[in-house]
């Protein structure tokens, strides 16, 4: 027999055994479609074909970038304009509240600074339906004193946009010049009847967006106070610029001369006080007469006083 018909004759060699878990997942492949399929028609009606046939409203809310919330880039360095918020805890009898957590956020909306805060005074309320503060989160959280320190550094010299802003300087026992206060609360264009509106608000109705449904986060509201700040710039510094430039008008205003006890008067005032100067002075008259003229000038007063003091 030749070699040939030897080759021909040979057996095949036995196919080896796949792992049972191998096989098994190529089963679910198959079943769901996400296995490789030659059938076009067959293709179509996998996962992947199904996912370019999605409504856009779902790939917008699906998408980061659509979030109007989200910040509009990763750059995370101090800007001139700061936004902050913080959330309180109760302490005392619960009704006096001290800082619990402050988030400071730069004008891109990415996050500067975020601590919880341990208070003075023991927490006797942790309101954390609203701050979203639990027990856990004030073992480990900084001093208030090294806090205060870190955000006075990081707001010196800079705008500063927040809502209701008197409150968190005041938790934060710090101070920061008018001029350079962008609050949300006050701003008259977003006032209704001069009336102040909660951020949640103010949210809905000028960006559209939904916050503070349960537990509000800092993060989150820091960032729809600068939108909304963002949105009014232009007018909002416009008008305070205008406001820093009436006051130094009136500084540049001379003041109005002041008068000392006894100091010279012009006109009517003269003439009643001559009636008095250097004369023994009838304590009843002069009441009456001060009495009358007190409603025109307090300077008339303070001169007549000052005689009567000198005659005594």
């Amino acid at each position: 027999m030749s070699s040939e018909a030897k080759k021909k004759k040979k057996t095949p060699k036995p196919q080896s055994q796949l792992n049972p878990n191998w096989a098994q997942f190529q089963q679910k492949l198959k079943e769901s479609g996400h296995g490789f399929n030659k059938n076009p028609k067959e293709s179509r009606n996998s996962v992947l074909g199904r996912r370019k046939e999605r409504p856009d409203d779902e790939l917008e809310l699906n998408d980061p970038k659509n979030n109007i919330l989200a910040p509009v880039n990763d750059d995370c360095s101090l800007t001139d304009i700061v936004g902050m918020d913080c959330e309180m805890v109760g302490v005392g009898q619960g009704t006096k509240s001290a800082l619990g957590r402050v988030t400071l956020i730069n004008k891109w909306g990415n996050v500067l600074y975020d601590e919880f805060v341990r208070p003075v005074e023991w927490v006797v309320d942790f309101r954390t339906e609203i701050s979203g503060i639990r027990p856990r989160d004030l073992k480990k959280a900084k001093d208030i004193r090294d806090v205060q320190q870190k955000v006075a550094d990081l707001i010196k010299g800079r705008i500063l946009v927040g809502h209701a802003l008197r409150n968190d300087l005041k938790a934060l026992l710090l101070t920061h010049p008018k001029k350079d206060l962008r609050d949300t609360a006050e701003y008259q264009p977003l006032l209704k009847e001069r009336r102040r509106k909660a951020l949640r608000h103010l949210a809905a109705e000028f960006l559209g967006v939904t916050i503070q449904n349960g537990e509000h986060c800092p993060v989150e509201d820091a960032r729809v106070a600068m939108l909304l700040y963002q949105k009014h710039r232009k007018e909002w510094e416009k008008n305070a610029k205008d406001q820093i430039k009436l006051k130094q008008k009136q500084k540049k205003r001379k003041p109005k001369k002041k008068t000392t006890n006894g100091g010279d008067l012009t006109g009517s005032h003269a003439t009643i006080l001559s009636k008095f100067n250097g004369s023994v002075i009838d304590t009843k008259a002069v009441c009456i007469q001060a009495i009358s003229y007190i409603k025109s000038d307090r300077r008339v007063f303070n001169s007549l006083q000052f005689c009567i003091k000198g005659q005594a």
